[in-house]
């Protein structure tokens, strides 16, 4: 009897973490899925559980230590003269002047990460190290335009509502999964969180490509020519050639074909030919 009625308790302990697993489940996707934004300038809804005003406050709050990571404002007074005169050029003259992020262009001094990279809210980042690879200002427009379309597509935010959502079902599988007395059971937790990694990842590529369009777009509507932008993927492609990739392909997952894809976006923008007298 002692037996049969330990037994019965395990098994409602078992049937109370999948009920808690399932109402976690439940609340995790009401929240993401509940959650809806239309973007006027992508023309797509988005599943964002922040404002724009929180993504600028994010974004500024995070950028003082992102400098600092990638040896703090550049001492190059010209570099950032050409990065502000570019950078204002494309938010004044394209789609991206739809949004109210007070956009900002920043040139940091490390000379050995070739990288760039946007925060939430209109913080734009590129360093010495890919500034000084770059042969025009067209591909400066290119890379800043990728970088800019992060900002407006609002990536950063979809990514905080994905994290949120991958982190309630991640905790509703650990609680599902785990049991004390089976040390085991751990593995399916950990195993959890690589789905959600795996999820994370996917989405980070997908992004990758919508501001390669979005960038194309932006900076034919500031008056650069967007071929200067399949120059910069060859560039980057060059500077990985004697060993490491450069962090660009770290931060940016270089999905295969997006050489192809750019080329794509600006046959689909000017089916006869880029016009001539475009900013190289």
């Amino acid at each position: 009897m002692y037996r049969s009625a330990r037994g019965g308790g395990g098994c409602s302990l078992g049937g109370g973490r999948i009920l808690i697993a399932l109402i976690l489940v439940g609340v995790a996707l009401f929240t993401y899925f509940s959650q809806r934004v239309y973007n006027p300038v992508t023309d797509e809804t988005q599943h964002i559980s922040i404002t724009p005003q929180q993504e600028v406050a994010l974004g500024l709050q995070a950028a003082p230590e992102m400098e600092q990571e990638f040896g703090g404002e550049s001492q190059d007074a010209q570099g950032q003269a050409l990065v502000d005169k570019v950078c204002a050029n494309i938010v004044k003259s394209s789609s991206a002047n739809q949004t109210d992020y007070p956009f900002e262009c920043h040139l940091l001094g490390d000379q050995q990460t070739i990288n760039a990279f946007a925060l939430p809210g209109g913080q734009v980042f590129v360093t010495e190290a890919l500034f000084k690879h770059l042969e025009t200002e067209g591909q400066l427009a290119g890379v800043l335009g990728h970088e800019i379309g992060h900002v407006v597509a609002r990536h950063g935010a979809e990514h905080i509502a994905k994290q949120q959502l991958t982190e309630g079902l991640t905790g509703a599988a650990v609680v599902a999964s785990y049991d004390p007395n089976n040390p085991n059971s751990a593995y399916a937790a950990q195993f959890a969180m690589l789905i959600g990694q795996l999820v994370t990842l996917k989405y980070g590529r997908d992004d990758e490509l919508e501001s390669d369009r979005l960038g194309v777009r932006f900076m034919s509507e500031a008056g650069y020519d967007p071929r200067a932008m399949l120059r910069v993927m060859q560039i980057l492609e060059e500077s990985s050639s004697g060993g490491r990739p450069p962090e660009f392909f770290s931060t940016h997952p270089n999905p295969e074909n997006r050489l192809q894809r750019i080329q794509q976006a600006i046959d689909e923008k000017y089916p006869s030919g880029v016009p001539n007298g475009m900013v190289q």
